[in-house]
């Protein structure tokens, strides 16, 4: 007998009659019926910028050492991060996992099956035809993957300088209490002073020109999964960013650039700070805090004459009037920015990272609770999720930045084998709006067994290497722990594999690992991994101390 299917529209939410009804945000954003909106206020001077001041003289100096202004060729590099709210499958159907042997050590045709993956789809070596291998952006990839369609849409002109790691880690299923989100922890890092010894400075610094952390979502991790309880800093907290004009809405420089100009309110803002620091030169208070009460007062000048040079022209951070983002010649066309607000909320996050304005964001997409329906609508999410990853590494490229992307979702599906052939609407490339479940399984049960996470990296310089002295050790470092033939995360591969505070730690390892700076790792998180961590660590160095002259 036929089985009857309501074949719902791409963009409507999961109704899952097996599921307690929707009761919280978190809920309502994994099955779909909610997305982010906000308002993004504050400021902060910071580390990730590389653009150059234009204020005269010795001023623009003075502004970065002594006021801790715009930091450019040391500054770190940008990091994005997805949170996919549901419970989104990556492993095999999208990102090849395998066993112990790295992602070409393939698993049983059943754990495959568990994965989505019907017999004849099963990625084969042997097959001198059709492997259903991707390798072009590093990390393996199903071919039929629809993250990999739509990294190949976005950023395939990235792709040589690309390269990427899957880490297999349990997480629970359908819920925002997983620990997952690793911004806190990348700030930490980037935030942190060490002395020429290395040894850990009690001095701070900041993560961003305007802002330290982002997130499209107004929480306390700023996407959709927490953050771990120990890293949290409510100093950095991040600031709800998904729109343009909430970017635009960061700066305000007042009625003085209305009136005069941006480049003579530049010019009365120097001569203010000079002033000003002319007359605390005769001010002597008698004590010991008298060079900090002069600095304090004279940065503060000199600061918002920064400012006003950097962004006097709000319109400058407008993602919706970047012709690299959107239009003839953007990233994305205008009816397709138009009509998905996934890509405008990924674009007003890339603009302010990729570009120093903030020290690292979070996209939070929903709807990825994605089982108990047909294929289709989850290859649907899957294909806008890989569009906008690939909008943010094409976004680095355009603006010749380094750039890490960590995708992540709490918990994972599982399919029972039944086939979904349905066809889609027909249409193809980014005009597509269904793109049909071809012949694959469907998601019918949550299944956090299959969990795992993945990041991409580019480099302006060339494609990052994996470590490892021969194929096989580099196959180990690709894919950081390993499944069962089963289809079922290994537990006992890492000690990330069933702990996800350990999954984060170990994302900011690589993080760090990419900045030449593991050696710092144990001052800032502890020693967790023992002797262990390069054995946790996927690629090689990309950044030596500028960020403007990566290896």
């Amino acid at each position: 007998m036929k089985k009857n299917r309501y074949i719902r529209e791409a963009d409507k939410p999961f109704y899952h009659p097996d599921h307690k009804r929707p009761v919280t945000r978190r809920d309502f954003l994994a099955q779909g019926f909610t997305f982010g909106s906000g308002v993004a206020l504050g400021g902060s001077m910071g580390l990730f910028s590389n653009q150059a001041s234009a204020l005269s003289g010795n001023l623009d100096n003075v502004l970065s050492s002594q006021c801790g202004g715009f930091n450019g060729d040391n500054a770190k590099i940008p990091f994005i991060c997805f949170d996919l709210a549901g419970g989104a499958n990556f492993a095999c159907s999208s990102v090849l996992v395998g066993g112990q042997g790295g992602q070409r050590d393939f698993i049983s045709s059943s754990g495959y099956l568990k994965r989505g993956l019907p017999a004849d789809m099963t990625p084969n070596l042997d097959s001198a035809t059709n492997p259903l291998i991707d390798d072009t952006f590093g990390l393996l990839f199903h071919e039929n993957s629809m993250y990999l369609r739509g990294l190949r849409e976005k950023c395939i002109d990235a792709a040589p300088n690309m390269n990427g790691a899957i880490i297999t880690a349990r997480s629970e299923n359908d819920t925002g209490n997983n620990p997952h989100n690793p911004m806190y922890a990348i700030n930490r890092y980037a935030t942190s002073n060490f002395d020429a010894g290395g040894v850990l400075l009690p001095e701070r610094s900041s993560s961003g020109n305007l802002l330290s952390l982002i997130g499209s979502r107004a929480s306390e991790s700023g996407g959709n999964s927490l953050a771990p309880m120990d890293l949290i800093e409510a100093a950095y907290r991040p600031t709800k960013v998904d729109r343009a004009s909430d970017v635009t809405g960061l700066v305000d420089t007042g009625d003085l650039t209305t009136l005069l100009g941006q480049t003579d309110t530049v010019d009365v803002m120097e001569s203010m700070y000079r002033l000003s620091l002319a007359k605390l030169n005769r001010v002597n208070t008698g004590v010991t805090t008298d060079a900090d009460i002069k600095n304090l007062v004279s940065c503060g000048y000199l600061n918002s004459a920064g400012i006003a040079e950097r962004y006097g022209d709000p319109s400058a951070l407008n993602p919706d009037t970047d012709p690299e983002i959107v239009g003839p010649t953007g990233i994305f066309s205008q009816a397709e920015y138009d009509r998905e607000r996934e890509f405008r909320k990924t674009a007003a996050i890339m603009k302010l990272v990729v570009n120093g304005d903030a020290g690292a964001g979070c996209v939070t997409m929903g709807g990825y609770d994605y089982h108990g329906g047909r294929r289709a609508r989850g290859e649907m999410r899957d294909l806008n999720a890989g569009r906008c990853i690939g909008a943010c590494l094409e976004y680095a490229r355009r603006r010749n930045q380094p750039l890490m992307v960590y995708v992540f979702s709490d918990g994972s599906v599982s399919s029972n084998g039944m086939i979904d052939d349905s066809q889609g609407d027909g249409l193809t490339g980014v005009d597509q709006v269904q793109p049909g479940g071809g012949g694959k399984t469907e998601w019918t049960s949550d299944n956090q067994q299959g969990a795992s996470s993945w990041f991409m990296v580019y480099n302006p310089n060339g494609r990052p290497q994996i470590l490892g002295a021969n194929p096989e050790e580099q196959a180990r470092h690709q894919q950081i722990g390993w499944f069962r033939q089963s289809g079922d995360v290994e537990t006992g591969a890492t000690p990330m594999s069933n702990n996800v505070n350990l999954l984060v730690r170990a994302v900011v390892a690589n993080y760090m690992a990419l900045h030449n700076d593991l050696g710092k790792f144990t001052s800032l998180f502890g020693n967790v991994f023992g002797d262990r961590i390069d054995d946790y660590i996927a690629m090689e160095a990309i950044y030596n101390g500028n960020i403007n002259t990566p290896i």
